[in-house]
């Protein structure tokens, strides 16, 4: 059949219309869907992250109420049966830690103590008498007046708790540790709960058990602050689809989780169908497109930390599809009209549409690799699915970069470029390990309550400032105090002398900037350094690393710095760390010290400066310096008198006095009084940290 020219070319560009209209429509939707894939998957790690950093925040305000109560019990601060005192201490403990909802003490005969969170606003106190069966208990109710908890009202009731009959008490006296344990039945009732539990041993003798206990409320409120897309929500399931948690603004000790959300069978229903493929044992996330009563849902499941969790994220897909679908429909009515004329303007457009766009969303990408989180851009496009994309970066940047105040960049930066692995492992290298905390920290904080933040964060500022300005790295904040080491990750043949330029460094920036306590003085820090072969590189678990440095060295670093309070220095420097840095420090020896948890002793010496730095006239003078040492050797050489005398002499020519020469005399004048044995050394021994 033959055709006119007019019905062929007419064919041709209707054909020409039909293919380029459904080839547009094909390379959108695959363009739409890869998008909204990469937006679900980047929304659903920002999801999985903000999650672990709570479960993890909640791990160590747990540890750290435990840890703070267990050491006030075993130091007899507060005995086992002084009632008055532990309501006090867990009461203090239930207000300084927002995540924890119980403190409880324990004891075999079944008498037991807790203070318990009322939500936001107030607090109970539970006393559980000992006994068997029925037994009477005191509950004590406080309220919140401004920030203190004020008593509000007590009464007598009688219960069948008992702590002794719980798996974790159980558990917990039989063991030398402390561990983590699931709860359901508590004092005031049953409440999904866990606890960290562990046994209180004073004097080699198992007084009871003490259990820091968080309600899985804190974490669903937690839930209710994640923004799952538009509609979406998060939920924490158990293997059996059992709720731990679940997206509510108002649950807490009070208010229990609702669980009547539209949401939470789907995410049921989606853990259930994926348990043959999603592997939870293996740690092992799972993604999959999940379809219940005529909707699609993206479904992510995440398992965390404790054991038998999974974090589910779902969201439903209309929220990226639908607005992508309604415009794709309006291009191919449009592009059948004008695919002729606009077939030129066609190439032009996707440069400027697509292609310059995604260029540079690519390497805002690059940016976030090389954790460069300061040069990301946001671009804005006309098209949504890019649009969002480039703000999902921009804002996973902005979010990474909240993360530098808690890791060095430049350490980031430093093992990525030399290809280091974020898994467990590390090397031993020869470096030196920097302690430092403030002298009468705990008198501090008592005094200045609140107030004392803004202080640290001054001290911290100054101190980290000057290791990074020599080189050092800043390991952890451990309460008031700070760890750095020298010569991780990339070598330092001089970390020795970098480390005590640092600490000399740090003791000045602190009267430069005029950081100091209650009473107007320059805040006084303590600093021990120790060098030797050490431990270095990722150490924790599969779920989190830190890049951080053990071993026997770093252990007498932080003595030494303890060490500073017995003689009334500031700066206290090992053998190792004096031997390397040679010449280039002025130091005195002080003693030969065998610190806390060690046997044998070791010379250790008070850093008084750098040989190339001017010194103050203080530190200037030789003269105590040079009495000093020679009262050591005479007090070695048991000559106690001759000691006494350079000592005293020591004292005297040093303005303002020497606290070491103080402690020297002290020992002359008792070792006068009681003559050390034929075996004495002349070594002293360390009895705390």
């Amino acid at each position: 059949m033959r055709i006119g020219v007019r019905l062929a070319v007419s064919g041709l560009v209707l054909l020409s219309i039909a293919v380029s209209a459904f080839g547009v429509h094909f390379l959108w939707w695959r363009t739409a869907q890869e998008t909204s894939q990469a937006l679900a998957k980047t929304i659903n790690e920002q999801i999985v992250s903000a999650v672990s950093k709570e479960l993890f925040s909640i791990t160590i305000e747990t540890t750290s109420a435990f840890i703070a109560a267990r050491a006030l019990f075993i130091r007899h601060v507060v005995e086992t049966d002084d009632v008055d005192k532990r309501e006090l201490t867990f009461l203090s403990l239930l207000q300084s830690q927002p995540s924890i909802s119980w403190v409880t003490f324990g004891t075999p005969d079944g008498a037991l103590s807790a203070a318990h969170k009322l939500g936001d606003n107030g607090a109970e106190v539970f006393n559980i008498a000992a006994g068997t069966g029925q037994v009477a208990q005191e509950i004590e109710t406080y309220r919140l007046v401004g920030r203190d908890l004020q008593f509000e009202s007590r009464k007598f009731t009688t219960t069948s708790y008992k702590a002794p009959e719980q798996e974790w008490f159980k558990d917990s006296m039989q063991s030398d540790g402390w561990n983590w344990f699931n709860l359901t039945k508590l004092p005031a009732g049953d409440r999904l709960a866990v606890t960290l539990a562990g046994p209180i041993i004073v004097n080699q003798e198992r007084r009871g058990v003490l259990s820091i206990v968080v309600e899985l409320t804190r974490v669903s409120r937690f839930l209710a602050e994640i923004k799952a897309g538009k509609s979406g929500a998060v939920f924490i399931l158990d293997r059996g689809g059992r709720v731990i948690a679940a997206p509510d603004e108002d649950a807490d000790e009070i208010n229990a989780v609702m669980t009547n959300q539209p949401l939470l069978p789907v995410a049921m229903n989606a853990l259930k169908k994926s348990a043959g493929v999603y592997a939870q044992e293996k740690g092992d996330a799972y993604r999959t497109r999940f379809v219940q009563q005529d909707k699609a849902y993206d479904v992510n499941l995440t398992p965390l930390t404790f054991s038998g969790w999974t974090l589910v994220t779902i969201i439903p897909e209309s929220e990226f599809l639908g607005p992508v679908a309604a415009t794709i429909r309006q291009l191919v009515f449009v592009l059948g009209f004008l695919v002729v004329v606009a077939s030129l303007l066609s190439a032009w457009l996707a440069q400027r549409l697509i292609a310059a766009p995604l260029i540079k969303v690519v390497n805002e990408i690059k940016h976030v690799e090389r954790f460069e989180l300061d040069q990301v851009q946001r671009h804005s496009s006309r098209l949504d699915e890019i649009n969002n994309l480039s703000g999902a970066i921009a804002d996973m940047a902005t979010g990474l970069s909240a993360f530098r105040k808690y890791i060095p960049a430049d350490l980031v930066r430093r093992l990525i470029s030399e290809g280091t692995e974020a898994k467990l492992g590390g090397t031993v290298r020869p470096m030196t390990v920097m302690f430092a905390d403030i002298a009468g920290f705990t008198g501090l904080s008592e005094r200045l309550g609140d107030q004392i933040i803004p202080l640290l964060s001054r001290y911290f500022g100054a101190i980290s400032a000057e290791v990074q300005t020599h080189g050092g790295t800043i390991d952890k904040f451990i309460g008031d105090a700070v760890m750095a080491f020298w010569g991780a990750p990339a070598a330092n043949p001089d970390h020795a002398l970098a480390c005590c330029r640092a600490a000399l460094a740090s003791q000045r920036a602190i009267v430069e900037q005029g950081i100091c306590d209650d009473s107007g003085a320059p805040l006084q820090i303590r600093i021990g350094i120790n060098s030797g072969d050490i431990l270095v590189g990722n150490i924790g678990s599969d779920v989190r690393l830190n890049y951080t440095a053990i071993g026997d060295a770093v252990n007498v670093a932080s003595r030494l710095e303890g060490a500073n309070k017995q003689y009334g220095t500031k700066v206290m420097i090992g053998e190792e760390t004096r031997r390397l840095a040679g010449n280039l420090i002025r130091v005195r020896e002080l003693d030969r010290l065998a610190v806390y948890g060690r046997a044998a002793g070791s010379t250790i010496y008070e850093l008084i400066g750098i040989a190339d730095e001017h010194l103050d006239s203080t530190a200037g003078s030789a003269v105590w310096v040079s009495r000093y040492e020679a009262g050591l050797a005479a007090y070695r050489s048991r000559d106690f008198s001759d000691a006494i005398r350079c000592f005293e002499e020591a004292h005297a020519s040093r303005p303002g006095g020497d606290p070491p020469s103080r402690i020297m005399i002290e020992r002359s004048q008792e070792a006068i009084a009681a003559p050390p044995d034929a075996g004495w050394t002349g070594t002293s021994v360390a009895e705390t940290k």
